[in-house]
C-alpha cells in the first residue's frame, strides 16, 4: 500500500502577514512622553552676576514638608499667583533705561519691584520636596506672566496674546511668520520678560 504524504501548508504569505501586523502596531502604538518644564539652561561661560536690589527679588521657598514660604511668610499655593502679579506689575521705579513703567497697573510701592524688566522671581526647594508641588508652584508663577501679557495685548492690540502666537505659527494663517506680528509679540515679551530663577535644591 502506497504511503500517503502529508498535505503541505503554504507559508509563503506568512512573512507578508507578519510584516503588515508589525506596521499596524508601529502605527497605532502611542509612546508616552514625560512632561517637563520648558526653560533655557544658563550659558556655560562664567559671568559676573549683576548687582540686584533685594526689593526686585521675589523669593519662593519650598521645604521638605511641601510648605511654601513667600518672602519668608507661609502662603497657600492658591494665593501665589496674585502675590506674583502684584510684585511683577508694581512699577515702583525705573528700568535700565531710566524709564518708568507707563503700562504697569501696580501700586507703585517704593519697597517692591521697580519695573517688570527688573523683577526677578527666585524659587528654591528642598531635595525632599515633591515634584508635583514644585510643578504646581512653578505653573502658578508662569500663569502670572501669562495673565500680564494677555492684559497688555488686549490693551495695546485688542487681541489675545495666545491667539497672536498661534496665528504667527499657523502655516494656514495670512499672518504666518509675519514680521509685523512678531514685532508685537516681542514687544509684549520685552515689557513682561519671564524672569524665574530656579536655584539648586538644598
Amino acid at each position: 500500500m502506497a504511503k500517503r504524504s502529508a498535505p503541505e501548508v503554504n507559508a509563503g504569505s506568512m512573512a507578508d502577514i507578519a510584516f503588515l501586523l508589525l506596521i499596524f502596531f508601529l502605527v497605532t502604538t502611542t509612546i508616552e512622553v514625560d512632561s517637563g518644564i520648558s526653560s533655557k539652561l544658563p550659558p556655560d561661560e562664567i559671568i559676573d552676576p549683576p548687582i540686584i536690589k533685594q526689593k526686585n527679588i521675589f523669593t519662593v521657598e519650598l521645604n521638605k514638608d511641601n510648605q511654601m514660604l513667600v518672602e519668608n511668610e507661609l502662603m497657600d499655593v492658591k494665593d501665589l499667583k496674585a502675590a506674583a502679579l502684584k510684585f511683577i506689575d508694581n512699577g515702583g521705579g525705573e528700568n535700565a533705561e531710566k524709564k518708568k513703567c507707563d503700562y504697569c497697573n501696580g501700586a507703585k510701592d517704593p519697597s517692591s519691584s521697580d519695573h517688570p524688566q527688573k523683577a526677578i522671581i527666585s524659587i528654591t526647594h528642598s531635595r525632599a520636596t515633591d515634584y508635583n508641588t514644585f510643578i504646581v508652584t512653578y505653573d502658578q508663577l508662569v500663569s502670572a506672566y501669562t495673565e500680564l501679557r494677555e492684559r497688555l495685548a488686549q490693551r495695546l492690540y485688542r487681541r489675545s496674546f495666545k491667539e497672536m502666537e498661534l496665528t504667527y505659527d499657523d502655516s494656514k494663517s495670512p499672518q504666518f511668520k509675519s514680521e509685523k506680528l512678531k514685532a508685537k509679540i516681542d514687544d509684549i515679551k520685552d515689557k513682561y520678560p519671564r524672569i524665574i530663577s530656579k536655584a539648586e535644591p538644598k
